[in-house]
């Protein structure tokens, strides 16, 4: 997250105490999180890491496919909430958004998961992260949650793990254009192409995922 955006320490403090009231106890900040794509700015190698998180999130959804080989349903993402509870309505939103949008690929919560959500405190603000071995992760901040619209920071983050990056000089029409247009800014749908990279990306890539799947398991 650029420094120009970022709200002030003292009053990411108060968001925090506030939270405490509420019963929403937040953690510590993520330590020192590997290469990861934020919600107002990201750096090439944040990109690199982001393309690697979309990767490993193929590549564990097509091993889970293997074993089933004939299934004709759409590919179902599953992700796990339970670390990011004060943003559970969010995610919700989020998932029926993206469900709606496109077609080739589903998200769902469930068990062995293929991406989790988290929630706390960090400098950086909201970001989609993977240590490059096929884990990875959403992190939503509080403060900027409480600046940005919530439900667009979640489906923009979210919408990494589709495989989609960061377009940060985009209009407020496109969803990955994140934080660029403002905090005024508070569609949490994607456009036409966006969508139609989604699913372009898990047509196409899903098959070539596929494949290695189903070598790796000598089928």
């Amino acid at each position: 997250m650029s420094t120009s955006m970022s709200l002030s320490v003292r009053t990411a403090a108060a968001v925090a105490v506030s939270l405490a009231t509420l019963g929403l106890t937040a953690p510590a900040s993520a330590a020192a999180p590997a290469p990861h794509a934020g919600y107002t700015s990201t750096t090439a190698s944040e990109e690199a890491a982001n393309r690697a998180f979309f990767q490993a999130v193929l590549e564990s959804v097509a091993e889970k496919r293997a074993a089933h080989p004939k299934s004709t349903a759409a590919v179902t993402v599953v992700y796990d909430a339970s670390g990011a509870p004060a943003f559970s309505a969010q995610i919700a939103r989020s998932t029926e958004i993206w469900n709606s949008s496109v077609a080739n690929v589903k998200l769902q919560q469930g068990s062995n998961a293929d991406f989790t959500y988290r929630e706390g405190n960090d400098p950086r603000g909201s970001y989609a992260s993977t240590d490059g071995h096929g884990s990875g992760y959403i992190f939503l901040d509080y403060a900027q949650n409480q600046e940005y619209d919530s439900t667009r920071v979640t489906a923009h983050e979210t919408g990494h793990v589709l495989g989609l990056p960061d377009h940060y000089e985009g209009p407020c029409s496109e969803l990955m254009s994140g934080g660029g247009p403002g905090p005024s800014c508070t569609n949490a749908n994607p456009d036409a192409n966006e969508r139609a990279r989604v699913e372009q990306l898990w047509a196409n890539g899903l098959a070539a995922a596929m494949d290695k799947a189903l070598e790796k398991s000598g089928r």
